[in-house]
């Protein structure tokens, strides 16, 4: 792409893109090429269609190439676009942030599966703001609150919930989720860090090198975090409240141990809709 003197036009930078990408270990290289040339040309995927035959200028090439490059190198698209989609929301994200999964849409529905008219929620390690926001924006009665230990990412969390017209029902508190706040909730939700320290390597490199580990690790055994939050759980939670976390594919029975073991009650698993387990939960009875 650097050294030809020929006429580019959308659609070989397209195949060209596509075919890097794959040669890269890529695994969407056409679905990734198709949003960065969009988002770099500032199209949708119909107009990227639509204008196939376009030749691009050098200044569109001059975008463009860069932030091929760091997409070869792995950097995820989602740091590149600037912005990822959750619960049909558009989530400003960065570096600062881990990047919303799809999966963790199962931790909201088993929240608001639970919520009644009002209440209060607590998310601890808020991150973008994608959980705490979804659920203040399905549930207008209650006092929302997102506990997290890094101003930048808080910053974050404070765009995104403005965005989406949420401020005034979401508390942005800094904090370690080793002390909770002394207030007592109806549902205490939490994507936690849950990746043991010898997994790391096993990672892919889009996670590995580039999202932040602090909201990646938890410690030798990956159960640091559900330990503290079931031990807070009890003296935080209302009666009747829940305590909801997303967990890895191997922690499930564990962590329902550290739950049981806490005094919560009623406790089950729901897996994701690729049939992993991916949220426990228990009940303060």
């Amino acid at each position: 792409m650097r050294n030809v003197s020929d006429t580019w036009t959308l659609l070989r930078l397209l195949r060209w893109s596509t075919e890097y990408f794959a040669g890269k270990g890529i695994e969407n290289p056409r679905l990734d090429a198709e949003l960065l040339l969009a988002h770099c040309l500032q199209l949708d995927r119909v107009g990227l269609y639509l204008n196939f035959d376009r030749p691009l200028i050098a200044a569109e090439l001059d975008r463009i190439r860069p932030l091929v490059k760091r997409r070869g190198q792995r950097e995820p698209l989602q740091y590149l676009l600037g912005c990822t989609e959750f619960w049909s929301l558009e989530f400003e994200v960065s570096p600062a942030v881990l990047i919303p999964r799809a999966d963790t849409e199962v931790l909201v529905e088993e929240a608001l599966s639970r919520a009644g008219d009002s209440g209060r929620l607590l998310d601890v390690g808020t991150g973008s703001g994608a959980i705490v926001i979804s659920l203040a924006s399905e549930l207008p009665g209650w006092q929302c609150e997102g506990l997290e230990i890094s101003p930048a990412a808080l910053e974050v969390a404070t765009r995104n919930a403005i965005r989406h017209g949420v401020a005034e029902r979401v508390r942005l508190l800094q904090g370690d989720l080793a002390e909770l706040p002394r207030q007592q909730y109806d549902l205490i939700v939490s994507n936690p860090p849950y990746i043991a320290a010898e997994e790391w390597e096993e990672l892919m490199p889009e996670v590995r090198c580039f999202e932040p580990p602090t909201a990646l690790l938890a410690g030798n055994d990956g159960l640091e975090c559900y330990r503290k939050l079931s031990e807070q759980a009890p003296s935080r939670l209302n009666a009747g409240g829940w305590l909801l976390v997303e967990i890895g594919y191997r922690q499930a029975e564990v962590v329902q141990q550290l739950f049981a073991a806490a005094g919560l009650q009623e406790l089950f698993v729901r897996k994701d809709y690729a049939g992993n387990p991916r949220v426990v939960g228990g009940c303060l009875n």
